[in-house]
């Protein structure tokens, strides 16, 4: 089954929740109207439909290999980037003066879901790059950034992340690998990095690794960590490649999903050391990689939307095909397809809800980040960033938790044909599992929601959207039609029910630390749930409004509103419950 991009909800979520109107209003962004935001994304459906979604399901069953030291990926993948690059895909929300586009990130989360959706495993090499720019953009000197940034953006050259070590997982104060000053502005760097997608591959020319190191008298832990530029070739003062510099794939993993994807180990300096080129100040490296890794936390977070869109069209086209039993209100004396029975209906109605709710969520965060960047208003930029930066560990660890199950969902509606791997729902699940662990596992940036963006500000940012949730109470309570009265409750319970476990973690933290992060997943689970839920509320009150203009779409967003209102926004009371019920009791491993 191929991939159908669903262009309308995105246009929908940009105009009426994600502010695409006040964004195209910031200096800058004037040529990012709605009619520019829908012919970007009409493009990018069809590049999405046509070139990439064939692939994802071969690329699957004949994925990267690597042989005698070099990867080669799976079949058409490296036409399908020349195509991908030839169009100015890679540069579109980048800086016209480096060769971007320069349109805003809420216009190209979109593109970003499509790209996820249509062929997950091609995806992760154009998000890596994309963070690679960002670090050379924010931290790169003015050399660096001349000579590195515009082949990056212009598709001829890719850039990866390298943090794990063998030794050192998610704990980068265990890093090793060594950078020695060479005298001349350059390092040497030696050491072994594991996990890095695309680290190796035929796609490009060239490959640039961002890595993090340790020069000879930098102190012990996170802060004697520093960030280099490491070319896989050496790079002339003209921008030609000179000879091969000592980076070595020695193996790519066999995985369980994105099997695709090469994810490499690399050796550095097995003859001598890589020469590298320091990217910011020394022993400030996470600083900057921070930049690339929560960019590519956000982009995780959409990947796992994507996904969760690919399993549920998935699902739907089988459920509209499958005849199967008799229908249970007798409306039928044969057998129906199994879109006409009530349970099938509930776990599709769900996976819609969950999909739509979490690129709400994920849009409404882009709008944040972009008025963050441009605003001509210092103090509206500091607002803007501090909301971005509360919702960017939700929308990675509630959008990629919520992937995991509507793909399992999917699996559940083909029933035993899901568990075999022709019908392709599978994979989708497959696929969905390392959404929650690269990038940061779901705890990791659970801990940064407690950590980083609710005790260190003392709840501001969380007390001020738990108002604005409020405010779309108010509104609800004004309309007159039934929907509107029925998420009106759900969505004041769990307004409430994060309010309390804002309150018990400010209260707890510093006393009862355990009890706290112990039960911080389901904190930003119900953060993610109550949020969402918010936007899906938010869009029922658009809906009511601009149902006339097309009555059918509004009347679908409506009920889906509902759907999650009764299906997941309950569930928050008792996620509060947990995280309340801490400090009473110790879990038993």
């Amino acid at each position: 089954m191929t991939y159908h991009a669903p262009v309308k909800d995105m246009l929908f979520v940009l105009n009426h929740l994600a502010g695409l109107r006040q964004v195209a209003a910031l200096p800058g962004f004037e040529e990012a109207t709605p009619d520019t935001a829908q012919a970007v994304l009409e493009e990018s459906a069809t590049f999405a439909a046509e070139v990439l979604a064939p692939l994802n399901h071969p690329a699957d069953r004949e994925p990267s290999s690597w042989r005698d030291g070099v990867v080669t990926t799976a079949p058409g993948f490296k036409q399908a980037f020349a195509q991908y690059t030839e169009a100015g895909w890679q540069g579109m929300s980048h800086p016209v003066e480096y060769g971007g586009q320069g349109l805003p990130g809420l216009i190209g989360s979109p593109c970003s879901e499509m790209l996820n959706a249509a062929n997950l495993s091609f995806a992760l090499c154009p998000l890596l790059t994309n963070g690679a720019i960002e670090a050379l953009l924010t931290a790169g000197s003015p050399e660096l950034k001349k000579r590195f940034i515009g082949p990056m953006i212009s598709g001829q050259w890719t850039g990866t992340m390298n943090l794990t070590e063998p030794q050192a997982g998610s704990d980068l104060a265990m890093i090793r690998t060594r950078a020695q000053p060479v005298g001349d502005g350059t390092y040497r760097l030696s050491g072994t990095k594991i996990f890095i997608t695309y680290g190796d591959h035929d796609l490009t020319e060239n490959i640039l690794h961002l890595v993090l190191a340790r020069l000879p008298d930098a102190p012990d832990g996170v802060k004697g960590i520093s960030l280099f530029l490491v070319p896989k070739f050496l790079v002339n003062e003209d921008g030609s490649l000179g000879a091969r510099n000592d980076v070595t794939c020695v193996s790519i993993e066999h995985k369980l999903g994105i099997k695709a994807s090469p994810t490499a180990t690399l050796q550095f300096g097995d003859a001598g050391g890589a020469l590298g080129y320091l990217v910011g100040q020394e022993n400030r490296g996470l600083d900057a990689m921070f930049i690339m890794m929560n960019a590519a936390r956000y982009a995780v977070g959409v990947q796992g939307i994507a996904i969760a869109d690919r399993a549920y069209q998935h699902a739907l086209a089988y459920a509209a095909e499958r005849v199967q039993s008799r229908p249970v209100d007798g409306s039928s004396r044969d057998a129906v397809t199994i879109i006409h029975h009530p349970d099938v209906r509930r776990m599709l109605g769900t996976m819609r809800a969950l999909t739509e709710a979490g690129r709400a969520l994920a849009y409404v965060t882009a709008g944040h980040a972009d008025l963050a960047h441009a605003s001509p208003d210092a103090d509206e930029r500091k607002r803007h960033l501090a909301i971005q930066e509360f919702l960017v560990p939700i929308v990675k660890g509630w959008c990629t938790e919520m992937s995991i199950d509507v793909a399992s969902l999917g699996v559940q509606v083909h029933g035993g044909m899901g568990f075999i791997e022709e019908t392709g729902a599978a994979q989708y699940y497959r696929d969905a599992r390392i959404l929650t662990i690269y990038e940061g596992t779901t705890a990791i940036q659970a801990n940064d929601l407690i950590g980083r963006k609710t005790l260190r500000d003392g709840g501001a940012v969380a007390q001020g959207l738990l108002d604005a949730i409020r405010q779309t109470e108010t509104e609800l309570e004004a309309r007159s039609e039934p929907a509107a009265n029925l998420m009106l409750k759900p969505l004041r319970q769990a307004r409430l029910a994060l309010a309390n476990v804002v309150d018990f973690v400010l209260a707890n933290a510093a006393s009862a630390p355990n009890a706290v992060f112990g039960s911080a997943v389901p904190y930003l689970l119900l953060a993610g749930t109550t949020l969402a839920g918010w936007q899906m509320a938010r869009a029922l009150l658009a809906s009511l409004d601009h149902r006339d203009e097309d009555p059918e779409f509004h009347q679908a967003k409506i009920a889906t509103a509902q759907t999650y209102a009764l299906h997941k926004l309950t569930q928050a009371p008792g996620l509060a419950a947990v995280v309340l019920g801490s400090r009473d009791y110790a879990v038993q491993p």
